[in-house]
């Protein structure tokens, strides 16, 4: 007795992706994304740009060259594009992905009157800094109610270091009349511990802004293994 097909795509002697394509699609339907391995749910991110290939070894090679799902999303379009096989309309697909995981986080802070809810900005900074390749040095900058007057990047650096000028921060902070604000830097080792030098700008940061009247409530560190908080840490 034959065998029946196992599918539409199949029995109509179609690529054999086709037929994994839709029972992907399926498995994500019924179950969510938690039912999927880091590569399929970049299958299915990929599936749109590139409609006619099998995409598990173009996923796999990402994962290989970046390390986990998050890591592949927050990659910088210069880095994606020496993935071989990866298109521009691909790379377009994988930032969309970021920048709307970061728009909901930053939803969920701005939505609030002030900023009480740490949680909510833990996530947003993990969102948008966590996976950088890059240090980023991000203010947060408050009015005297802590409502969210402008969330700005100060600096892009290296790997290991963003230069960042006290005077300019003082400076920015007096432009938007802010009267508080939070420090917020990533490190891109993944380990968020405190270092010297960063220990040393927040005090010159902190000094400044007390003759200025302007009032550091934290320093947040983010990296791939946590966060650290200067004020939880007792160094403010």
């Amino acid at each position: 007795m034959s065998k029946a097909p196992a599918s539409a795509f199949e029995d109509a002697g179609a690529p054999h992706y086709l037929g994994h394509r839709e029972r992907l699609r399926e498995r994500f339907r019924s179950a969510g994304g938690d039912a999927l391995a880091d590569y399929e749910l970049l299958e299915l991110l990929l599936f749109r740009a590139i409609p006619r290939r099998d995409l598990k070894p173009l996923a796999k090679a990402l994962l290989a060259r970046f390390g986990s799902f998050a890591e592949v999303v927050a990659a910088r379009p210069e880095r994606l594009k020496e993935i071989k096989g990866l298109s521009d309309a691909a790379i377009t697909e994988i930032k969309l992905v970021q920048a709307a995981a970061i728009r909901f986080s930053k939803a969920e802070v701005e939505s609030r009157r002030s900023l009480t809810s740490f949680s909510a900005l833990l996530d947003y900074c993990r969102a948008a800094m966590a996976f950088l390749d890059r240090e980023e040095f991000r203010i947060l900058f408050l009015d005297k109610k802590n409502m969210l007057i402008a969330d700005e990047v100060q600096s892009t650096g290296t790997v290991d270091h963003a230069p960042v000028y006290p005077r300019e921060v003082m400076r920015r902070a007096l432009e938007l009349n802010a009267t508080a604000m939070i420090l917020v830097h990533n490190h891109p080792s993944g380990d968020p511990s405190p270092s010297g030098p960063d220990i040393q700008l927040t005090k010159e940061i902190v000094a400044l802004g007390k003759s200025l009247n302007v009032t550091v409530h934290d320093h947040l560190i983010i990296g791939r293994q946590g966060f650290a908080s200067f004020k939880g840490l007792q160094l403010l």
